[in-house]
């Protein structure tokens, strides 16, 4: 079956949906403005759909719509069951669907070639689709295994600390070459075990690349898996000849990618070395327990609503423990106290705080915290040195010094919060004996401004606001 050019209304309009996925993205680059850029994203969605199945003997109408009330279903019940909380696992899971979709579609073409217009009367697939099949369902099984497995990190169900293999830069490399290799050969022979082989390499590599790869650097990871779900879609848009998939994967896949670029320079982490599964990184004990006979200081509600109402200003970093204990409500109130005694109250947020981009961002936005008050950390971080409080809520890796200091370090090089060189620093965290994702201690814990306030982050700050209110 030969493929047959669209109409030019086809072509026109997943040149409008791509439009607005531009739009979409651009609306998705500030909090003021992401609610606009979701709506566009949506419409943008709602074209391309429409007009593939318009123009698609794909199913009959009943599968269609069956199919459609399927997925969404499980999709709005997910999202208005799923925890703020655990939005990054959630992310990390949708990125494995997607990864699988490509593979299931790679290798529907593969069995079928003619019912999707790549193969000539005898069954043989063009060579120009082999490429894009091979690295359609390669880059679409590196995705979901990556997925899992950033998943099960994100999700508690494997540790977050690097796992070392032995020889894994050998194996890695060895693995990729021969996935590259038989995708060449792939065009000069489609025989079956080839096509298998690739895939089950591919799932294979996806696994080997993310494991080495700590819980520190784990939102790099989750922007680089959505970039990765991006380029599986625009090949296998080339296989369906859908100029929609094509657009859509391609913005994904590059945004994706320009956001990875990002946060690893936010990070001083290398690109290469995160995306080639921790390339250089070594397996480290330092300071993987916390050092909780150091002496330290303990502080109550009532002392840190007296320290923060005395204060000019303060700075309030929030971190994962904030989105778990559900406290950025009650932070914004508390905030808002302080602001009516004529403190300046400025929130920090650092580029990979809480599990994935934007994480602490989007929960600062749901509390109705003003965008003019959240600073990210290369504009405030030079303020730290004139602040009478640093109010840490949650946070412990990105306010670590040991990323300054210790070489041995897993977040050694990771630009943090020069919260030490505030007056007062206020700590809230649960107990001593914890430590950050990444397993570290932390000296901020034990210095002489800092006073530790142990406890629930939401209990604490309901505390504080009860003390501002006296």
């Amino acid at each position: 079956m030969e493929h047959v050019a669209p109409p030019a209304w086809v072509m026109l309009a997943y040149l409008v949906s791509g439009v607005f996925f531009i739009l979409a993205l651009r609306g998705l680059s500030s909090p003021a403005t992401s609610q606009r850029g979701n709506r566009f994203g949506m419409a943008g969605m709602l074209i391309a759909v429409g007009t593939t199945l318009f123009t698609h003997e794909i199913a009959s109408l009943p599968e269609i719509a069956g199919a459609i009330a399927i997925g969404g279903g499980i999709g709005w019940i997910t999202a208005r069951r799923i925890a703020m909380t655990d939005m990054p696992q959630l992310v990390a899971a949708f990125h494995s669907l997607v990864g699988m979709a490509a593979v299931l579609v790679a290798a529907a073409a593969f069995l079928n070639p003619q019912a999707f217009g790549i193969a000539d009367a005898d069954g043989l697939i063009h060579q120009v689709s082999r490429i894009e099949m091979g690295l359609g369902v390669a880059i679409g099984a590196i995705t979901f295994s990556g997925s899992v497995i950033a998943f099960l990190k994100l999700n508690g169900n494997m540790s977050g600390a690097p796992i070392m293999l032995p020889a894994r830069h050998v194996i890695n490399l060895g693995t990729l070459a021969a996935i590259l290799g038989l995708i060449g050969y792939f065009l000069t022979d489609q025989g079956p075990w080839i096509f298998w082989t690739i895939t089950g390499l591919s799932f294979l590599i996806g696994f080997l690349l993310i494991i080495p790869i700590g819980g520190a650097d784990m939102p790099v990871v989750v922007s680089m898996l959505n970039s990765y779900s991006g380029w599986a879609a625009a090949a296998m848009g080339f296989t369906l000849h859908n100029t929609a998939m094509i657009i859509t994967g391609a913005l994904v896949g590059s945004s994706g990618a320009i956001l990875s670029y990002i946060m690893c320079k936010a990070m001083n982490r290398s690109f290469i070395s995160v995306i080639a599964g921790g390339f250089g990184a070594t397996a480290s004990s330092g300071g993987d327990a916390a050092k909780t006979d150091r002496p330290w200081k303990r502080g109550a509600a009532e002392d840190a609503a007296y320290m923060m109402k005395q204060a000019d200003q303060v700075i309030i970093v929030p971190g994962y423990g904030m989105a778990v204990a559900q406290a950025q409500h009650v932070l914004r109130e508390m905030a808002d106290l302080l602001k009516k005694e004529g403190v300046k109250v400025k929130y920090a947020i650092h580029p990979v705080a809480g599990r994935m981009p934007g994480h602490m961002n989007v929960l600062l936005a749901e509390a109705n915290v003003p965008y003019d008050e959240v600073f990210e950390l290369e504009d405030i971080n030079g303020e730290f040195a004139q602040t009478d409080v640093a109010f840490i809520i949650g946070a412990n890796d990105v306010v670590n010094p040991a990323a300054k200091t210790d070489k041995s370090s897993p977040i050694y090089g990771m630009p943090v919060f020069d919260v030490d060189k505030a007056k007062t620093v206020f700590f809230i965290k649960r107990s001593m004996g914890g430590v950050g994702y990444a397993g570290v201690d932390n000296d901020v814990f034990y210095m002489d401004q800092t006073m530790m306030l142990l406890a629930d982050a939401k209990k604490m700050v309901e505390d504080i606001v009860k003390a501002l209110q006296h």
